[in-house]
């Protein structure tokens, strides 16, 4: 689906929100405690992917401020600015991750922070499988998304019109494993972004390790 620039409609609202999403996100107690999880088991000057940089905060400026090497991907325009301004010390690039040239095995860690939310459940699968095979065996991934039960629904997001699709939290644990992933932990809350348009969300975090290849099928 595009607007009428022919963009994608994830790149319009996004670029529409700018700044304001990382003001509303900025509170997440859980989304920092990922973070330091993900710190904790980095080798120094590690190579991490962040897919859906935003900003470029909270993810890829701690990341890069602890000495890693970060490359961050996003449709948005607008956040990729902001980003490259805001956190010199990281690359970002803007483009679709799916149409990145990146080699298998070339990261120490993938992040993929409610990245996933607009596109349907075939291209989630297909997504997580190949950001497995682009980490280096043991290497990391984290997951968060909203854990919900829903397919193609038209919604409204900080007053912006989006399309969402999830999965239960048990499909989403599913999936990972099915791509070589194994979940090493697992964080479940609840957040109210700090917009006045926003509502209270579930919030789920997997922190996992590769461990395989994913599953046939």
């Amino acid at each position: 689906m595009t607007d009428d620039q022919d963009r994608p409609r994830a790149a319009a609202a996004f670029d529409a929100l700018g700044a304001e999403y990382e003001k509303a996100f900025a509170g997440s107690k859980t989304h920092r405690r990922s973070l330091e999880w993900l710190l904790a088991r980095l080798a120094p000057g590690s190579r991490v992917l962040d897919v859906g940089s935003g900003t470029g905060r909270p993810t890829a400026e701690t990341l890069a401020n602890a000495g890693h090497e970060v490359l961050g991907i996003d449709v948005s325009p607008v956040m990729v600015e902001l980003a490259a301004r805001q956190v010199p010390a990281a690359t970002f690039r803007c483009a679709d991750v799916r149409d990145v040239p990146l080699a298998d095995g070339s990261f120490d860690a993938v992040c993929v922070y409610f990245s996933l939310l607009q596109l349907d459940r075939r291209e989630q699968t297909d997504l997580v499988r190949r950001l497995a095979r682009l980490l280096k065996p043991e290497g990391h991934l984290v997951l968060a998304t909203v854990p919900l039960d829903v397919e193609g629904v038209d919604a409204t997001f900080m007053g912006q019109p989006v399309r969402v699709t999830s999965f239960p939290a048990q499909e989403l644990i599913a999936l990972a494993e099915d791509a070589g992933l194994e979940v090493l932990t697992q964080e479940a809350s609840m957040f109210t972004p700090a917009h006045p348009d926003a509502r209270p969300e579930p919030h789920l975090f997997l922190h996992c390790r590769r461990t395989g290849q994913p599953r046939m099928g």
